[in-house]
């Protein structure tokens, strides 16, 4: 049994089809990315799947349980991080803690051990008796993450959970997500941040107008692109000339030569550093200096699409949620 297996899922909006078909199957334990610019279908999928709206066609399931036939079954086995702000904001942190758990039936003496393990979890013990409106963005989306374990869901949607935030508490949630699939949690990640889903998700799927239009390990995603980029910094005279003997070389698949740099196209890059070296130096060349360009997954998009992941700008709801983010973080007192 998968954690998430959905077929040819659909939504429309009276005219618009905002998800086109999509189709996943989802390890147990896997921590899966749905990569995509704003406005690709990734938040309505993620409600599809967490049976907060229904399918216009289509099927899909989590954990065994039908999104649509079993929605209570399926809400009792997840644990969601929406974007949009959802904590009461004139109640301390343990207690928005303490009425998730109720609402969940967690009983007296169980609600009190999972507060404090799940405020250990995201560092905020000694900020939990503190009202959420005097959180800072980074905590209220510490705690947005704590609340979202709290009734041990076996599966963890989290939607675009570092929106708004700087790098330092981003990467701060990264690394909770990391502890959690160390425990087994199978986590569902929205992202438009290239990084987040290169570092965290086992597998990414890349959203483009509501359809998957690649799916794979982000290493294998990035492989099917393309080569390594070595640049090297020559003088004129020496860089032409290398570059007519690397020209002739196996191992180097396409080479240019631009305003004193030559570009190559190389597979295994870091290995070849000493072998160009070495070539160069047998001709009396100097290299300046070499860098290294790796494909990321911008360059996957890219490929497919023939744009960039942050070519689109936001919708106007997508700039309302990050304002909303921003004041918060301007609220608070502490990161």
């Amino acid at each position: 049994m998968f954690a998430v297996r959905a077929e040819n899922l659909v939504r429309k909006f009276g005219e618009f089809t905002a998800v086109k078909g999509i189709s996943l199957e989802i390890e147990k334990g896997e921590v899966f990315g749905l990569l995509g610019p704003n406005g690709a279908g990734k938040t309505t999928t993620v409600k599809m799947l967490t049976s907060l709206i229904r399918p216009t066609s289509g099927y899909a399931e989590v954990w065994g349980h039908s999104v649509i036939d079993e929605s209570d079954q399926v809400r009792k086995c997840i644990g969601i991080v929406f974007q949009d702000p959802s904590l009461d904001f004139e109640l301390t942190g343990r207690e928005n803690l303490d009425f998730h758990a109720r609402i969940y039936g967690l009983g007296k003496e169980e609600r009190k051990k999972r507060i404090e393990e799940v405020l250990d979890l995201v560092e905020l013990r000694e900020w939990a008796d503190e009202l959420v409106k005097n959180y800072s963005g980074g905590m209220y989306r510490r705690l947005e993450i704590a609340r979202g374990l709290m009734h041990h869901p076996r599966v963890l949607f989290l939607d675009e959970p570092t929106l708004g935030l700087d790098v330092y508490t981003r990467r701060r949630i990264w690394e909770y997500v990391k502890r959690l699939r160390e425990e087994g949690v199978t986590i569902i990640l929205t992202t438009h941040y290239i990084e987040e889903a290169d570092f965290l998700c086992d597998r990414v799927a890349i959203i483009d107008h509501g359809e998957i239009i690649a799916l794979d390990a982000p290493n294998n995603l990035k492989s099917s692109v393309g080569n390594d980029v070595l640049t090297l910094e020559v003088d004129d005279s020496g860089g032409k000339k290398l570059l007519e003997l690397l020209q002739q070389v196996d191992f180097v698949k396409k080479a240019k030569m631009d305003n004193g740099f030559l570009f190559l196209s190389v597979e295994g890059g870091e290995t070849l550093i000493p072998r160009l070296v070495e070539i160069a130096s047998g001709e009396g060349i100097v290299i300046r200096s070499i860098s290294l360009r790796k494909p990321t997954l911008e360059d996957v998009f890219l490929h497919l699409t023939g744009r960039g992941l942050r070519d689109q700008k936001a919708s106007s709801r997508e700039q309302a949620r990050l304002k909303a983010r921003m004041r918060l973080q301007k609220r608070g007192v502490r990161k």
